[in-house]
């Protein structure tokens, strides 16, 4: 078969015009995965930020819900000896231990005083010790010129209104009302404190611990009681030196008085009766003092 020139021709441009067309289509065709990449990076890096703020907040959460660290409690008898051994063999800090010891003894003094200072306080507001005002406005301890107190033997079992009366009188003459012991035992001071405000107060109806008070020595002793074989009371005796003296600090050879009293009647009766049976000497005193009010 006869081939022209032309045919040739026509086929070699056909040939080119099909690969100039094909190269754009490969380009788009390259393009277009370079896209899809960029596109799936940016979705891949956004879903980690939210992955990331998501563990934060749930960080967070559990952070708060987290309880209380506690030791593990264990009965294994190897494990407690495991624990003690490491006690025994820790290593010693002997200044640690003197400041720790430093500190116990500063905090027991500091209770002991705030002890002190409330058990004063409730002692004011009962009325059992005076105020400090009260006590440099008050008068000396209760001894008479001749160094005989008068002693007024009293028992809680007598009514109020008696025990009154002799607190006002006793007052006069600087004498001192014994009790042989408190209501409810020496354990139980609060029936005591509320007797002793009964007696003391100026004004029966008062409370608190703005009353007015009268300046009258009430003691528990019951040595004084067995030295002078009180058993009946009122009782009334001179007795030399300072009655008010701790019992505990005293024994049976301490000075007693020469005379007893014995009668419910009048502080000035009573001291009558004392000078009749020989002690006019020992009353002259309080006899006086008690005139001169």
């Amino acid at each position: 078969m006869r081939i022209s020139k032309r045919s040739i021709h026509n086929v070699a441009l056909l040939t080119l015009i099909g690969v100039a067309t094909a190269a754009p289509g490969q380009d788009s065709a390259n393009d277009a995965p370079r896209g899809g990449a960029r596109q799936s990076t940016s979705d891949q890096g956004q879903a980690a930020m939210d992955r990331l703020e998501g563990a934060v907040s749930r960080g967070k959460t559990d952070a708060v819900r987290l309880p209380e660290p506690v030791l593990p409690a264990t009965d294994n008898p190897a494990d407690r000896r495991r624990a003690f051994d490491g006690l025994r063999k820790r290593i010693p800090a002997p200044d640690m231990e003197a400041r720790a010891r430093a500190a116990q003894a500063r905090g027991e003094a500091s209770l002991a005083v705030e002890r002190e200072r409330q058990a004063r306080a409730l002692r004011q507001a009962l009325g059992l010790e005076p105020t400090k005002e009260q006590a440099l406005a008050k008068a000396p301890p209760a001894v008479t010129a001749k160094g005989w107190v008068p002693v007024l033997f009293v028992s809680s079992s007598m009514p109020i209104s008696t025990l009154r009366n002799y607190a006002m009188q006793i007052e006069k003459v600087h004498g001192v009302m014994a009790f042989r012991g408190v209501p409810g035992g020496l354990r139980k001071m609060g029936p005591m404190a509320k007797l002793t405000a009964q007696i003391l107060r100026v004004d029966p109806g008062c409370e608190g611990p703005n009353c007015v008070m009268r300046d009258v020595q009430l003691i528990v002793d019951p040595i004084v009681f067995r030295q002078h074989r009180i058993a009946q009371v009122p009782a009334l005796a001179m007795i030399p030196g300072d009655p008010t003296q701790a019992y505990c600090e005293r024994d049976d050879e301490s000075p007693r008085a020469a005379h007893i009293v014995f009668g419910d009647s009048a502080l000035s009766g009573m001291l009558d009766e004392y000078a009749r049976l020989g002690g006019k000497e020992e009353v002259s005193h309080a006899q006086a003092l008690l005139v001169a009010r």
